[in-house]
Parts: structure tokens; C-alpha cells; sequence
């Protein structure tokens, strides 16, 4: 068990990540896809695409890298694979990454084990070698584009709707109801965040607050950096929607959407289940900004977004209408007597 202890000033500085994190999500990924055993369902066609897509590239090596570094399973992997520069883009995470100081290097090695597993690499890293770390900078960025990006929408989808999950619950019950919502991978009982973990532990916030970074690659439980020095963070899963319930709370079927309002148009509806400016849109659907914004427009039109200006920018949103049509919470017609 995890427990996160909360100041008054931390309840006041929970957070929630605008947008997937790429490094975080790549080294997640590789624990969907090195285990020998049968994928997680969810996971079952990314992963046979994943592993052609490696091999037609002649990624092998790179992708072993990260998982000699991050095996799946382990109960600590180095902190300095996940930098907090990684919220801005990969570009940020990846120079994060390289600048890393060669004693938190040596450090977070020796905790992960990894002079057993890395000789040669971790006695480069003592003898203050940069050489290690553009490698991996290299293997990470190779298999975030061969495995990752390419199905980056649906990250970015899952990991939205997560966040239009914990937004509501925050309009509803506040930071208060917004920690409740994160059940059953954790409790909140004021001033303690209890998370399932595989050992205990005790993290003191003391003023920094927590940031919650949903994860579409995470599996089973919740994840946080080990160094209590670092930033605060708690990365946690996503649901996933495997297939079609004829119920209420499972929302419309992607196909049926997209039937309904065009593939593209789905998708941007899906995106605006957490507000977003066009450039974010674009971002996140891998778009034009003319063409998230014109489709945005079409949508509005429709009764089915609303856009307002904020400052600079203009922040488009569903309305009640389209939260309701993504969601399936439109009531049922009522038949005539």
C-alpha cells in the first residue's frame, strides 16, 4: 500500500495532466508488449501490430534497452526514465533526460540492480560517459514512433475521457469528490491518498501537491516515482472500453459515431470530452488547426460544442448535448400511448 499524506495547501494543488505523457506511455507500453504470455485483451491487437512494426524496423535492440532498464513487473524501475519535463512533449522529455545528473544516474542504477543487468552500461555511466544515455534517448524515441504515435488518437481518447471522468467528479464533490473517483485502485480518507501498491510505502507531499497523470498503457494499479524529492506524481489506468453493452453508462459505440457523424467528427467529439483549445485539439487528433477548427464549427453548429475565449485562446467544450451523445446518457423517446 501506497499512502500519500496531504497538507490543506496539497489539497489545493491537485492536478490533473492535459495531455498523455509520451515517455511514460512508451515505457508502459513495452510492459504490454515484452511479456511472453497472452496480452491483456485491451491491449491484444496493439501488441501483435507493435511487435511487426519493431521488427520491420529493426528495433529489437532499442526495445530490449528499455525493457532490460523497466522490466514489467518489477517493483522499481530508474525515476529518470519519466522526467517531469515529458508534460511539455517528447522533444522536452527526451533533453530532460540526457541532462540527467550523472550522480542520480549512479544512484537510481544501483537501486534498480541494474550493474547486473547493464554492466558495461552502468560502468559507463560511473566513469561520467554521456554515451549511455543519448542510446537510450535514441531507443526511446525510435519505439515511442514505431509503437506508440501511430496509435496515438486512441491514447489520447482514452486518457481524455479519464480526464472528463475526474472533471465531472470535481464539479460534483470538489478535489474531494475528484479523489473518490480514482476507486477502487485507491481510497481517499482526508488527509490520506491509499493506493494499491506492491509494498509499502509513505509519500508526504508537504506543500507540493500531486499531480494525477492518467495512462492509457497502465495496467492493474496506480505508479509513483520512488524519489520523494521528485515532483509528485501518481500515474494510473484508464478504462477501456472492449466491446458494446447495450447500457447506458458504456456511452456510444466508436463505429456507431462514426456512422453517424464521420470518423474525423467522432473523433474530435471524443476529444472535447475534456476542453481544449484548437491547437490542443489539433495536437491531440494529429490534425490541421484549420481542420480541428472546422470540424469543431460543424459541431457547434449542430448544438453539439460550444466554444468561449479564455485570454488568448479560444476554449472549445461539449455541450450537455454532446457530453450526452458520447456518453449514451440521452433519455429514451418516450412511446406514444
Amino acid at each position: 500500500m501506497l499512502r500519500i499524506h496531504f497538507e490543506d495547501r496539497d489539497v489545493a494543488r491537485v492536478q490533473i495532466a492535459a495531455e498523455p505523457d509520451p515517455l511514460w506511455e512508451t515505457v508502459l507500453a513495452m510492459h504490454q508488449l515484452v511479456p511472453a504470455g497472452p496480452a491483456v485483451p485491451v491491449y491484444a491487437a496493439w501488441r501483435a501490430r507493435a511487435r511487426r512494426e519493431l521488427d520491420a524496423r529493426g528495433l529489437a535492440r532499442a526495445a530490449r534497452l528499455i525493457s532490460v532498464l523497466a522490466p514489467a513487473g518489477a517493483r522499481y524501475f530508474p525515476d529518470f526514465l519519466t522526467p517531469d519535463a515529458a508534460r511539455d512533449g517528447l522533444a522536452e522529455g527526451l533533453a530532460a533526460l540526457r541532462d540527467t545528473p550523472a550522480d542520480r544516474l549512479v544512484t537510481e542504477a544501483a537501486r534498480a540492480a541494474l550493474p547486473a543487468r547493464l554492466p558495461r552500461w552502468t560502468g559507463a555511466l560511473a566513469a561520467g560517459s554521456r554515451q549511455p544515455l543519448d542510446e537510450l534517448a535514441t531507443a526511446l524515441e525510435e519505439v515511442h514512433r514505431a509503437v506508440v504515435a501511430p496509435d496515438w488518437t486512441g491514447v489520447a481518447a482514452t486518457v481524455g475521457c479519464d480526464r472528463g471522468t475526474r472533471t465531472r467528479a470535481f464539479c460534483r464533490g470538489g478535489v474531494d469528490g475528484m479523489l473518490n473517483s480514482l476507486r477502487p485502485s485507491a481510497r481517499w480518507d482526508p488527509p490520506v491518498l491509499s493506493v494499491d501498491y506492491p509494498c509499502e510505502r509513505e509519500l508526504h507531499l508537504r506543500g507540493r501537491g500531486l499531480r494525477l497523470i492518467p495512462s492509457h498503457f497502465c495496467w492493474h494499479r496506480p505508479i509513483a516515482l520512488a524519489d520523494p524529492g521528485l515532483p509528485p506524481v501518481l500515474v494510473h489506468p484508464v478504462e477501456h472500453t472492449t466491446g458494446w453493452a447495450p447500457d447506458a453508462t458504456r456511452g456510444c459505440r466508436p463505429e456507431a459515431l462514426s456512422a453517424l457523424l464521420g470518423r474525423t467528427r467522432a473523433r474530435v467529439l471524443a476529444a472535447l470530452d475534456a476542453p481544449a483549445t484548437t491547437g490542443e485539439l489539433a495536437r491531440r487528433l494529429r490534425v490541421s488547426a484549420p481542420s480541428a477548427s472546422e470540424h469543431v464549427s460543424a459541431l457547434r453548429e449542430a448544438d453539439l460544442a460550444r466554444s468561449r475565449r479564455d485570454g488568448g485562446c479560444v476554449v472549445h467544450a461539449l455541450t450537455p448535448l454532446g457530453s450526452a451523445l458520447l456518453h449514451g446518457e440521452l433519455a429514451p423517446a418516450r412511446r406514444a400511448e
